[in-house]
């Protein structure tokens, strides 16, 4: 190991901006602003290394480390020209963490650090300020006792509060010296009884123990759940930084504040910030007193006095001062401050965090500003942060009762009475009621209630179930595997920590974070403004990757269109089975003995069908239109309970009996690796036959109106160069007979689906007939790794916790497994078929890392859910940018 320790300020800074690796974003910003001459009270930040090396050595570091921290704290005291432990005039410092990216209040500060009973009197004397001294106490022994002694805290606000209370206080500030006196005698005598022992008295002790206690928070349950959420690696460590003590609460001249150099929410160019007179950094933060804005504009009501009134001199400095910051950093800043007797000293400052509103704005804004290239401004906005502009969300300011919490499965916010069927909520949504559907699991046969709810909530399933991939498409909002929820079909009410809900109450669901909430909880609609458009376009100049979307409705294909869809990469034909009459006429199909009787019910279908299709190609003229054929087990069209399958032989006019034997008969272990895809098209020709007559007959309809038609039918499942073949020569059979019948010719294309690793290994031989290879990464996912999608929620959550696997690999694709199948099919695709057409049509499609992948392994498109359009242009752009910066 090198160099631990790093010294700021005093005119000897010995770190800059771009050393965020080493000194952790505090730090490197520190000695930058000090280097700008911006006044920083000076210190030193001990590296994010030293924090690594004490997991691995422990003990061991202590001593090499000790040297380095004795050196610059004598540094220390001779730029500030007082001693650390000098009890007539101490040197008091702070101590706080520090990552290399921002982590908000997931680690631990410990502020006037060096006081101790004698060191307090000092204080007081030579600031002539008891009342500051004996306030700084009590602050440092409640804050070193919780973050440094693991004493819990609740029990100093308790005396605190108590004594409030009993003295008629509203505020801290009321407080008097004796007050402030006595109430260090109560917290030094909560450490003895909770710690056994007196507290600490000597500085160095408390110096150590604090540093110590900075190292240990960087694996605290919030800190590594806020990585985890944040994809933040765990092996960085945290920096910690050393700091002369300023004092903002040394009487009315004294202030304390956080600001932003634009609003974080909205993303104005307005000065945004809140201040409290008399007071510590923490107090603001806390929300322990409500806090006043920093500038005259942002006043809410008269009774506020701003910064800019109470301390104008020291507001003109840090106007001067945040202006010079955000030029300098080019971006927006969030920034801590404080003013000692009317001195004004800068604390922190980081790029700062914002809504996905806010960060549009910003980086178009500063793109007309001069500050930022148009190629930054599509880098500082974060794919995945779109999200939350393209769905309802929950109002940030309301109340709200969490009562379950599932995975995120798709975003936004959804109000409604809860249903627990899905018929009963198609019903219900037809008569104009809101609902949320609430399901163990959903099947394609709930598809038309989901279509009607407002949102759907499922006990079961992860971030790749049935309802979870459905709602994306749909933009719904949707809460999956919120497993402590019990439900109860039979009473229609579910039951979830002590919490009964029955059907018709209102609950609210919030798909970004998996909150499940009772009652009806106030939402805001998404704004799409202009600024949106015009990053957007700066993205496509930017991206070579094309984007496409998976829809199966001429709906859908107009929402993802509008979101700037290149075509449809992905079109389910089997939804399309469900809608209203035609279910009779596949369950007919099904219940045939033989092919005439199967031919004779598919003749119904197939009308319905080339209408879809129509539909379809018109909403998406002149862009390609990928038609997957059927592909999900045929027990999926048939019902599983009793009452149904009554009805259904009831509709059929054969016995209930007949239903329930021909269900038991379709069964299968295993279904996904069952009797689907490619398999029913060997075994039942008719139905592919049916499907790609109806696709080319449409195709046909839409050419001959003067519109352009790229029809492209998609095989799925294929696993041998045989299957494909046989497939091919039946959609050309079936081209040939449809066009000498139309008397029009339309230009199409026949591709596979790859979801079979061995469609990977023998993918050359699979291109001698396919023109176009379109992976299905859920199924390839699930075939390469032997998980069943459906049942691998129970254990992926414990797989990445435990970091077996470092996401969950439905979620994200697993490029060192998964990612290498497919390479492995394109590039043995393409050395048989250079010009072959690759994309991608798994949920992966939408997923930001997954895209960079995609881009770089030389993908001609990706294709992904409607509302996930946006996300995946912008994904692109960022693989290409970063590519073309390597």
């Amino acid at each position: 190991m090198g160099k631990y320790v790093y010294f700021f300020g005093a005119g000897q800074t010995e770190g800059k901006a771009d050393m965020k690796n080493l000194l952790g974003g505090k730090g490197a910003n520190l000695a930058e602003m000090a280097n700008l001459g911006v006044p920083v009270p000076p210190g030193f930040t001990i590296t994010t290394e030293s924090c690594v090396e004490y997991y691995n050595q422990g003990e061991q570091l202590w001593d090499t480390l000790k040297k380095e921290v004795m050196e610059n704290l004598a540094r220390l005291e001779k730029a500030m020209e007082i001693k650390f432990g000098d009890n007539s005039n101490p040197l008091l410092v702070s101590v706080r963490s520090g990552a290399r990216v921002s982590m908000p209040g997931m680690m631990d500060t410990i502020l006037n650090l060096g006081l101790n009973d004698d060191a307090v009197e000092g204080m007081a004397a030579v600031t002539s300020n008891p009342r500051l001294a004996y306030d700084s106490y009590r602050r440092f022994i409640q804050m070193f006792s919780d973050v440094a002694m693991g004493v819990d805290g609740s029990l100093f606000e308790h005396a605190l509060d108590g004594l409030k209370k009993k003295k008629g206080y509203k505020v801290d500030t009321d407080l008097s010296v004796e007050d402030l006196k006595a109430l260090v005698e109560e917290f030094k005598a909560i450490y003895k009884k909770e710690k056994g022992e007196d507290f600490p008295q000597d500085p160095m002790e408390q110096l150590w123990a604090a540093i110590e206690a900075v190292f240990k928070s960087w694996n605290t349950k919030r800190a590594v759940h806020y990585r985890k959420l944040h994809s933040i690696p765990d092996t960085w460590g945290t920096a910690v930084n050393v700091q002369t003590m300023v004092f903002g609460n040394m009487g009315d001249d004294s202030a304390t504040g956080v600001c932003f150099t634009r609003d974080p929410a909205t993303g104005e160019n307005v000065f945004f910030g809140e201040y409290l007179i008399n007071a510590q950094g923490e107090d603001v933060v806390a929300g322990i007193r409500t806090p006043q804005p920093i500038n005259k504009s942002k006043k809410k009501s008269s009774d506020e006095v701003s910064l800019e009134e109470a301390m104008p001199k020291a507001y003109e400095q840090l106007v001067e001062i945040y202006k010079r910051l955000e030029k300098h950093y080019r971006d927006m800043q969030d920034m801590e401050f404080t003013i000692q007797k009317g001195t004004l000293f800068m604390l922190q400052t980081r790029t700062g965090k914002r809504t996905a509103q806010a960060a549009v704005k910003i980086a178009v804004d500063m793109v007309d500003e001069g500050l930022i290239s148009q190629e930054e401004a599509v880098l500082r906005v974060e794919p995945e942060q779109l999200d939350q502009l393209l769905h309802p969300m929950i109002d940030p300011k309301a109340e709200k009762k969490v009562i379950a919490t599932g995975l995120p499965a798709s975003p936004g916010a959804a109000v409604g009475k809860v249903v627990f069927d899905a018929e009963h909520a198609f019903e219900q949504a037809e008569s104009g009621e809101d609902v949320i559907l609430v399901r163990l699991e959903t099947s394609p046969e709930d598809i038309k209630g989901m279509a009607a709810a407002n949102g759907i909530l499922t006990v079961r399933g992860g971030m790749t179930s049935h309802a979870a991939v459905v709602a994306r498409g749909m933009g719904k909002c949707c809460v999956s595997g919120a497993e402590a929820i019990n439900l109860s079909y039979q009473k229609k009410l579910f039951e979830v920590g002590g919490t009964t809900v029955k059907e018709g109450d209102w609950i609210t669901l919030n798909g970004s974070t998996g909150e499940v909430m009772a009652g009806k909880v106030p939402t805001i609609d998404p704004v799409l403004a202009g600024d949106f458009g015009r990053l957007m376009e700066w993205a496509d100049k930017a991206r070579t990757i094309g984007v496409r979307t998976n829809a199966d409705t001429p709906h859908d294909a107009k929402v993802a269109r509008d979101f700037g869809a290149e075509g449809i990469g992905l079109c389910r034909t089997e939804h399309m089975f469900f809608e209203g009459d035609r279910i009779t006429a596949v369950r007919e199909m099904i219940l045939s003995e033989n092919e005439a009787g199967r031919r004779k019910a598919l003749a119904k279908i197939e009308p319905m069908q080339t209408e879809d299709f129509i539909g379809i190609f018109t909403a998406m003229e002149g862009l390609p239109v990928t038609v997957r054929l059927l592909d999900p087990p045929l027990h999926e069209f048939v019902p599983h309970d009793r009452e149904q399958q009554e009805e259904m032989a009831r509709q059929m006019g054969v016995s209930a009996e007949k239903i329930a034997e021909k269900v038991a008969q379709l069964s299968e272990f295993n279904p996904m690796l069952g009797h689907r895809g490619v398999r029913l098209g060997i075994t039942y020709p008719e139905i592919y036959e049916m499907q790609a007559r109806a696709i080319l007959k449409a195709a046909c309809e839409v050419a001959k109106s003067g519109k352009k038609v790229i029809p492209e039918i998609m095989i799925p499942l294929v696993g041998t160069k045989a299957e494909f073949d046989v497939m091919r020569e039946m959609v050309d059979r079936i081209a040939k007979e449809v066009f000498e019948a139309e008397k029009t010719e339309v230009p199409y294309s026949v591709g596979t689906m790859i979801e079979i690793p061995r469609a990977c290994v023998i993918a050359d031989k699979i291109a001698e007939k396919a023109e176009f290879f379109s992976f299905g990464t859920n199924d390839l996912t699930q075939m390469t790794f032997g998980f069943s999608r459906d049942d691998a929620g129970k254990f992926l959550k414990e797989y990445v916790d435990k970091k077996i696997l470092p996401r969950d690999p439905f979620q994200a694709l697993d490029q060192e497994g998964v990612g290498e199948m497919v390479k492995m099919g394109i590039e043995r695709g393409r050395a048989q078929r250079p010009g072959l057409k690759v994309g991608i049509c798994g949920e992966h499609g939408g997923e930001p890392s997954s895209v960079e992948f995609c881009h770089k392994a030389g993908m001609n498109y990706v294709s992904c859910s409607p509302y996930r359009v946006p996300i995946a242009r912008l994904a692109a752009a960022h693989a290409a940018l970063k590519e073309k910066r390597q």
